[in-house]
């Protein structure tokens, strides 16, 4: 278990925002922080303290007139911490391997490969043979419905039909190096793990043939990472956001950041 940094881009800036909030129409979000520094001021942070592993997500659609600006500070952090960091938001097979070149060493995809509610192998096997297996995150960021989690796409603002389970984990794995799953419910409300979200992870963490997983969502406290990593066995990475003081947290990121085991 090992901490995993973050730069998530809105609107041109980076920023912490609440789960679920995010809305493609006048590219809004209920915001928990925004910086006055660029993206790759943090990226340099992380490769200062030997940070790898961390994601830079762009989180504005392609049609806002926002993308470019968000875009371009997603490739200044890329630039400033090569191999470092991984991609993600609107990723397919026909611009990812444009990020690897940007400096990325793997790029994380979600609504490319799942779209009209459903899993498209199809796309899953393109991006395999663009880039390899070795360079793709499959983002399985979930909400819950009833008793099941789901996969949600396009910013969390649409349900999948794909319901998380082991058999899903296992066969997506056959195509990826890492899985990075959001718990959008607590995502950004530093209110605690997901524990039911994270011990499905665990479990799937714990079979021989999975691949690495890193979770996202809800930590506020050190209580929390104590508790993400009994109920996961120690055996999965996460991040924090919201609640690291580097986005105006009180969580210590000097502390945080020494967590690797």
């Amino acid at each position: 278990m090992r901490f995993r940094p973050c730069i998530d881009i809105h609107n041109g800036q980076v920023k912490q925002i609440v789960g679920g909030s995010l809305s493609d129409f006048g590219d809004k979000a209920k915001e928990n922080f925004a910086s006055v520094h660029p993206a790759d001021y943090y990226a340099d942070l992380y490769r200062k303290d030997g940070l790898a592993g961390g994601h830079v997500i762009v989180l504005n659609p392609v049609s806002s007139e926002y993308y470019e600006e968000t875009r371009k500070q997603a490739f200044l952090a890329l630039a400033a911490y090569p191999g470092g960091l991984q991609a993600g938001g609107g990723i397919t097979a026909d611009n990812a391997a444009e990020y690897l070149d940007g400096g990325a060493s793997h790029v994380i995809v979600t609504s490319y490969v799942f779209r009209e509610g459903k899993i498209h192998w199809e796309c899953m096997e393109r991006l395999k043979n663009e880039i390899g297996k070795e360079h793709v995150v499959i983002d399985l960021s979930c909400r819950r419905r009833g008793d099941a989690y789901y996969i949600v796409t396009d910013r969390w603002q649409n349900f999948t039909e794909v319901e998380l389970s082991q058999k899903v984990l296992s066969e997506i794995a056959l195509y990826c190096d890492e899985f990075l799953v959001h718990g959008v419910d607590v995502e950004g409300k530093s209110s605690g793990v997901d524990k039911t979200l994270a011990r499905i992870l665990g479990d799937y963490a714990a079979s021989a043939s999975s691949v690495p997983v890193t979770y996202a969502g809800g930590i506020g406290s050190f209580k929390d990472i104590e508790d993400f990593g009994t109920v996961t066995g120690g055996k999965i990475d996460f991040t924090v956001g919201s609640a690291l003081n580097l986005f105006g947290g009180s969580l210590s990121y000097d502390r945080v950041k020494q967590i690797k085991s």
